[in-house]
């Protein structure tokens, strides 16, 4: 697509749900799927709040709270339930710098320090 070389993941991500509809149309659900899962991890990289709970609800996933993903929301669990980034990684077959990243994300994303984990 034109849009990944003028470097408009936006505007990317809106022609990825407009595509996803018209596969829809055409009854390939899969396929739009998959569009509509890109388009809501651009969306979400670019803070789109609106078009994310869109994207997601267009690919059948619930909107969770703060923008998080489900594994975002999976490693917070584990998290609080005490386990440590190894713990987490082996629980869930992660490497312990993706859990750090997934856990980083989600400070972000709620906007709180990470210096207690």
């Amino acid at each position: 697509m034109q849009w990944r070389r003028l470097d408009a993941d936006y505007e990317l991500a809106r022609s990825r749900i407009l595509l996803g509809r018209a596969l829809q149309l055409l009854g390939d659900d899969a396929g739009a799927l998959l569009n509509f899962r890109s388009a809501r991890a651009a969306f979400d990289t670019h803070g789109a709040v609106i078009d994310t709970a869109d994207a997601a609800d267009r690919a059948g996933e619930a909107t969770l709270p703060g923008g998080l993903t489900a594994r975002e929301v999976e490693v917070l669990r584990l998290v609080a339930a005490g386990e440590t980034k190894a713990q987490i990684a082996d629980e869930l077959t992660l490497s312990v710098k993706t859990v750090a990243r997934h856990l980083s994300n989600s400070f972000t994303k709620l906007d709180v320090g990470s210096h207690h984990v």
